[in-house]
């Protein structure tokens, strides 16, 4: 009887690559964080038109995916309020009314007047070295002109601010309060990186230090209502077309 030959122990321990292994790659975290990033600064530097859509063939096929892979991330991205997702129809770039971004900082004041209220005279040395050092992080972003991390640092000193008071259960609320807000101004004013200023953040945490109550509130009160007026005004503006002398310079 013919006797088969064994295989080599390399041949055993690197079989070739498949298509069925090669596709539960690309389902990797890894793969996943990689679309995550790209389409969230797309998003974040005003590079997606609101109401846009995104179609997954399309997408699978830039970033050389699978569907399933994909469909996680946009998934996510739509949980945290960055797309839009409608059944049989797909994943679009979110299209909100000036009523709809006028709701979501109206909810942003009223937690965030809480927030303020729980650690007004109440920081630890260690909460005003976090703050500050915060602050100095959204500066250096802003000289160096990285939109990105600008936006980033510029949102998360509210979500600072819900940690320090203690808001666990908030935290989740307050991401995607900002998250949100962080968008909108990026879906209708790109250019200008985050509106979201320093200094204004800057002036709380000296409230919040000195202990003075209604202090801390305007500020961030005013802070707030002068983020959502420059958002609105783009949204009226883009609403209304091209102003026809700024295009033709007269």
């Amino acid at each position: 009887m013919a006797t088969r030959s064994p295989r080599s122990s390399s041949a055993q321990s690197a079989p070739p690559a498949s298509p069925v292994s090669a596709a539960s790659d690309d389902a990797s975290p890894s793969v996943e964080e990689r679309i995550y990033a790209s389409i969230t600064a797309a998003l974040l530097q005003g590079r997606l038109r609101p109401g846009a859509q995104l179609v997954e063939r399309d997408l699978a096929a830039a970033f050389g995916c699978t569907r399933g892979a994909l469909r996680k991330v946009l998934a996510r991205l739509g949980f945290e309020g960055k797309l839009v997702l409608e059944a049989n129809r797909g994943a679009f770039v979110p299209s909100p009314s000036e009523e709809d971004i006028r709701q979501v900082y109206r909810a942003r004041q009223i937690v965030e007047a809480g927030i303020v209220a729980s650690l007004c005279g109440a920081l630890s040395a260690a909460h005003k070295r976090r703050l500050r050092a915060h602050v100095r992080g959204e500066e250096k972003a802003l000289r160096a002109g990285a939109i990105d991390e600008s936006v980033r640092l510029a949102g998360q000193f509210h979500v600072l601010l819900t940690e320090l008071a203690g808001g666990t259960e908030l935290l989740g609320l307050v991401g995607q309060l900002v998250a949100k807000t962080e968008l909108y101004k990026a879906l209708f004013d790109p250019s200008k990186g985050s509106s979201c200023s320093a200094d204004e953040h800057a002036r709380i945490i000296d409230a919040l230090d000195a202990g003075d109550l209604q202090a801390a509130l305007t500020a961030m009160r005013e802070h707030l209502s002068e983020l959502e007026e420059r958002v609105v005004e783009q949204v009226r503006k883009s609403a209304g077309g091209e102003d026809l002398g700024t295009v033709f310079g007269v």
